[in-house]
């Protein structure tokens, strides 16, 4: 919804941030608000600004989400509410953030796991802690990912570390390379290692069978 607002409106992104200020005007040395005949042009479009910013989130949420936030009398209110509702207090976002950041320090390809799978594991991790304003460089999340490889990649982790190098390569770029090696060289690699244990399966079986058949001539 950030995106969406921002996008529209950046303006009105600004008075949801910020908050509303009430028209004032000095009488002697205190300052009173304007009753609405005093305001000014600037006065007018700050208020029709305010306005435009509750009604932009009304128009915005969902039926549930609009009867939580219709009590409230300023965009601010109404914005403070639904972070509450989806993101939690600040205590749960800290919470959910050393639980996020648990998963992403243990995390570890899965055995026999394709590239593709592993990444979208991965990027939920990351998409979670950047909505709770939890980042890393892309430096970090390109090595993390090559230290997460299973063994059988270690010979193409290393290549990259050697020929590349973290800081050269992005996450998307590291995965395209990856996907590339996966099934150009791995992947029938390992078909070649699973057709030829197939095969000396199949031939020591064969030998078993003649020398059972032997033992019992």
């Amino acid at each position: 919804m950030r995106i969406y607002i921002r996008s529209t409106n950046f303006q009105l992104r600004l008075v949801i941030k910020n908050g509303e200020e009430v028209p004032m005007k000095k009488v002697g040395d205190k300052l009173i608000p304007k009753t609405e005949d005093e305001f000014d042009a600037e006065d007018i479009k700050k208020v029709e600004n305010y306005a435009k910013a509750i009604n932009m989130l009304y128009c915005a949420v969902n039926p549930d989400d609009y009867r939580k936030i219709s009590c409230c009398t300023t965009a601010k209110e109404m914005w403070d509410k639904l972070e509450v509702t989806y993101e939690g207090t600040d205590q749960v976002r800290e919470a959910k953030i050393d639980f996020l950041t648990q998963e992403y320090e243990m995390f570890r390809m899965k055995e026999g796991e394709k590239i593709d799978d592993m990444f979208d594991r991965f990027s939920k991790i990351i998409n979670d802690l950047h909505a709770l304003k939890k980042t890393y460089t892309n430096k970090d999340l390109v090595r993390k990912i090559l230290r997460s490889l299973t063994p059988e990649w270690r010979s193409k982790a290393d290549a990259i570390y050697e020929s590349i190098g973290v800081s050269n390569v992005t996450i998307d770029g590291l995965r395209g390379n990856l996907k590339t090696y996966e099934s150009t060289i791995l992947t029938p690699s390992l078909d070649e290692q699973k057709k030829k244990g197939i095969a000396l399966k199949a031939t020591k079986e064969s030998v078993e069978d003649d020398s059972s058949d032997d033992d019992n001539e």
